[in-house]
């Protein structure tokens, strides 16, 4: 079992910034790469971005790429997601997701723990 628990989010003014933290435990961190995605309100589920298991590699959905990063840190079993100029529609509940022995994923379906959601909220 993994547990995953987000944390960061808030309100900010467009064209502000937000690091969002997701803290693992209950397995070895490096065993899984690691995802953040997004719900809106009546919108589906979406892929933001992800990390593989040592950093090495990173992905983003086209409408964050440049304004968004991912990282990890092994060692606190942390995963981050730093997001700047940020617009309005980018407030959603945001996820982070655990993808055993997986390879930064971008469908939810593959991802096989997620933690509870932490609020972002962009006024304009």
């Amino acid at each position: 079992q993994v547990q995953l628990v987000e944390s960061g989010g808030g309100l900010v003014q467009a064209g502000g910034s937000l690091r969002l933290s997701c803290a693992a435990s209950g397995r070895t961190f490096s065993d899984y790469a690691m995802g953040w995605f997004r719900q809106a309100p009546g919108k589906e589920r979406e892929f933001v971005a992800a990390i593989t298991w040592s950093g090495g590699s990173m992905y983003f959905t086209n409408s964050v790429k440049g304004r968004f990063t991912i990282s990890r840190d092994n060692a606190k079993n942390t995963v981050y997601l730093q997001m700047n100029t940020l617009k309005p529609e980018d407030t959603a509940v945001y996820y982070c997701a655990a993808d055993i022995f997986g390879d930064g994923n971008s469908s939810p379906d593959e991802y096989d723990y997620w933690g509870q959601g932490t609020q972002v909220t962009v006024s304009s």
